[in-house]
């Protein structure tokens, strides 16, 4: 009997493994209807849906390994990242879908969560003043305009399968839609700065670099106190707060 392995879980959501089979335990219907909706429209390998019984998606595993983890080592080529680079900008260039994701709020509502997310971690002690004051400045070069592209939302570097420098599939697509390509970018290489060359590479455009740090300090800055309360580590080290002192 194939044993069930818990890859991740909390209180929103967990997914399990079992065998080739993975099982996506979500409470809100919304996010597994927008993920079966867009695996059906992305142009990107993706897992094969196998069966929905709300709350449950079950879907095949992918084949071959991600590239690494953040706070942990790569463990993927140059080539091997080159290639996601140019799987996501596969994605960027699809068809707009008729919905916004993660990757689309608006410049005005995202400054008001950075703005009262930063108070909250310096008030309570999270975070050191002068750590979040610097990653707030540096956060501002991403609140501009952008224009739209295929997102996938939640682009971690866990969420990207590789079998040598042939990408296999990208996974997790409930927060995917319209929105800025260069969130998506940033979330990939959040923690491997040494791989973001080989990734614009394969992407093939010009990139403002400048825009990915203010993505890499607007993200770790708004991830840190719901990774701390879901019984996550982001001091952990290579994880968020290491990224947001690395550009100080």
């Amino acid at each position: 009997m194939d044993e069930l392995e818990v890859v991740v879980a909390h209180s929103e959501r967990a997914t399990l493994r079992v065998g080739d089979v993975f099982l996506k335990v979500d409470a809100d219907q919304a996010r597994i209807d927008a993920e079966i909706e867009t695996m059906s429209r992305v142009p990107v390998p993706t897992p094969q849906v196998l069966w929905h019984q709300p709350p449950v998606l079950a879907i095949t595993a992918l084949p071959g390994t991600t590239l690494g983890r953040l706070g942990g080592p790569s463990t993927g080529s140059p080539a091997g990242w080159a290639a996601a680079g140019a799987a996501i900008r596969k994605l960027h260039d699809a068809p707009l879908p008729p919905w916004r994701g993660r990757a689309g709020r608006s410049v005005a509502a995202l400054a008001a969560e950075l703005d009262d997310e930063c108070a909250s971690l310096v008030t309570n002690g999270v975070l050191p003043a002068d750590l979040v004051t610097r990653n707030r400045r540096v956060a501002e070069a991403a609140l501009r305009p952008w224009t739209a592209a295929f997102t996938h939302g939640d682009l971690q570097i866990a969420h990207v399968f590789v079998d040598g420098d042939e990408v296999t599939g990208i996974i997790d697509w409930s927060e995917a839609g319209q929105g800025d390509p260069l969130y998506d970018l940033a979330t990939f290489t959040l923690g491997h700065e040494e791989h973001l060359d080989d990734v614009i590479a394969g992407y093939g455009a010009d990139i403002d670099i400048d825009v990915i740090h203010a993505w890499w300090s607007l993200r770790s800055l708004l991830a840190v106190r719901w990774l701390s309360e879901h019984g996550f580590d982001p001091f952990a080290p290579g994880c968020e707060v290491d990224v947001l002192r690395s550009l100080m």
